[in-house]
């Protein structure tokens, strides 16, 4: 009996052994996907930025007060199975660290700034690494980002105690990347330039060869 008792302890269904895991840990899941902003605006990708719909009325959960920092956690696409909430905001990984860690926390907010209800007509978005006035090592700066990507993002909401909830992870946004501006064929290759010069030199030479002989002529 003591023997098989043991064993279905062993056999926890696994669904089971994954709720106790999220007890324990006391995170909860919000069942959010953040969006690219759906609105037209000029300038939703560029290189270095994106623009996000704000996640109006997400965070209005009774374990959330209204006093919990609510963080914008920007990851890399191959690095956002590896990231791990920190457990005070001083530990925060900053803008810095994307090339090491592959993910940062930005934007800091308080539910207050996401109700539920949108006022009139006003355009409610975030837009990711718009700040060029920050140093890329300050906890909080909006860095422009460093590269096309891909990029994943997702809210983080904190307190005193460690990390409270968290959305799901956002789908990979690709950036928009320079092109590489290509030569014209034939008229700026250095061989075609000094070809042109002698012509030019050539017919100048016979001009003035021309213009003489004939006033010589008269």
């Amino acid at each position: 009996m003591g023997l098989s008792g043991r064993h279905s302890g062993l056999l926890m269904p696994p669904w089971l052994l994954l709720i106790c895991l999220q007890l324990g840990t006391g995170l909860e899941r919000i069942n959010y996907v953040p969006q690219l902003s759906s609105a037209t605006l000029a300038g939703t990708l560029t290189q270095s930025t994106f623009t996000l719909e704000q996640p109006r009325g997400q965070f209005s959960h009774l374990n959330i007060s209204d006093f919990d920092p609510i963080w914008l956690v920007v990851a890399q696409s191959n690095a956002s199975q590896n990231f791990i909430a920190p457990q005070r905001v001083e530990d925060t990984p900053v803008p810095a660290d994307l090339p090491q860690r592959g993910y940062y926390l930005t934007m800091m907010a308080s539910r207050a700034l996401y109700p539920g209800s949108q006022p009139g007509n006003q355009l409610r978005v975030l837009r990711v690494g718009n700040d060029t006035g920050c140093f890329p090592t300050t906890r909080g700066c909006n860095h422009p980002l460093p590269g096309p990507g891909p990029y994943r993002v997702k809210f983080l909401v904190m307190s005193d105690r460690g990390p409270v909830a968290e959305t799901e992870w956002s789908s990979d946004t690709l950036l928009q990347q320079a092109e590489a501006l290509q030569a014209t064929p034939g008229l700026q290759s250095t061989g075609t330039v000094v070809i042109i010069a002698t012509l030019s030199v050539l017919l100048a030479v016979l001009l003035t060869t021309l213009l003489a002989l004939l006033i010589y002529t008269w």
